[in-house]
């Protein structure tokens, strides 16, 4: 939201209030301290600096239903503050561990250089854009549509269950559970340190970043990793349309169990487990496995550039593998 603003001695209104360019006078509050529930209901076209949402009276939902608000250098330590609002903007502003449920249900958010760190602080909003902020916050982004994340610090559980439509930049993410079953994401040059991430993913891109944790990815459709390092065990089971495009793979041991793969791995691979279709390219498998007890034939061509030992593949003679063959 781009309001550029006039000067306040240019502008034919009271003294406490401003001309956005296109007509819209917005009133400046400047200061102030907001305790009591509801205390700025359906406010439009406000502009708060240096403001306080704290206080005895332990008010909720300051700003709920309100439309084309700024907020400046404020301290928010109070609950469910900005819901079913529009068009909000917030520069440099703290949102405590008491500012719980923070935005929710809100379209055409931006938000810079400011702390996120209550739980919940943001779930079925749209159009959101976040740049170097701090976010501490345990079911983060939920459900939302249409989120920007730019040079943000992360730490949450469960992130961005059932979101759609993310783009991720030099993100650094810590927790469990994250992006599973999101849809059309973009996570570009960031560390993501987490664990049971990207399930029932769909059409998600992870270019030039470092992924860790166990369990990475499974019953993901469509997912690509193009110059990633992917860390931690059992990675990438039961994925359809799985690409790996100049990746490292470290400590991933019985990878892509049942899963369809097209892969193109520098270095080598732990070992891997009934790989059910596609092609692994690497320099060497330390073990390949294919079970007696597989549930689909390992149809998977595997082309090994410096291949150890076949010996090593724990392959069953009355069934061996692409490799063995």
């Amino acid at each position: 939201m781009v309001y550029n603003i006039i000067e306040k001695e240019n502008c034919a209104f009271a003294k406490n209030s401003f001309r956005a360019k296109g007509g819209i006078a917005m009133k400046v509050i400047e200061g102030k301290k907001f305790p009591n529930e509801r205390d700025l209901y359906a406010a439009k076209d406000l502009l708060l600096k240096n403001c306080a949402f704290d206080g005895e009276e332990d008010g909720e939902s300051a700003l709920k239903e309100s439309s084309d608000i700024k907020l400046e250098e404020c301290y928010m330590n109070l609950r469910y503050p900005l819901w079913h609002d529009e068009r909000v903007e917030l520069d440099r502003v703290t949102m405590t561990d008491k500012c719980r449920a923070a935005l929710w249900y809100s379209n055409d958010i931006t938000i810079k250089k400011s702390a996120m760190l209550g739980i919940k602080a943001l779930r079925e909003c749209r159009n959101v854009n976040i740049s170097d902020t701090k976010i501490s916050s345990p079911e983060f982004g939920w459900k939302c549509h249409g989120v920007t994340l730019t040079g943000c610090d992360i730490e949450s559980q469960y992130l961005f269950f059932l979101a759609t439509d993310l783009k991720l930049d030099k993100v650094n993410f810590t927790g469990k559970y994250s992006f599973q079953y999101v849809e059309n994401a973009e996570i570009t040059n960031s560390v993501l340190d987490t664990k049971d991430a990207f399930w029932h993913c769909k059409n998600v891109t992870v270019r030039d970043s470092i992924v860790k944790g166990e369990y990475l990815a499974w019953y993901s459709e469509n997912l690509t990793f193009i110059n990633c390092k992917i860390m931690g065990t059992q990675p990438l089971c039961y994925c359809k349309g799985l690409k790996l495009i100049d990746c490292e793979m470290e400590g991933t041991d019985l990878s892509f169990e049942y899963s369809d793969v097209d892969a193109r791995v520098k270095g080598g691979i732990m070992s891997v487990k009934n790989p059910r279709a596609g092609r692994i390219e690497c320099d060497y498998i330390g073990k390949l496995i294919c079970t007696e007890d597989r549930k689909y034939p390992c149809e998977c061509e595997i082309c090994e550039r410096s291949p150890l030992d076949a010996v090593n593949s724990g392959c069953s003679k009355d069934a061996p593998c692409a490799r063995c063959n």
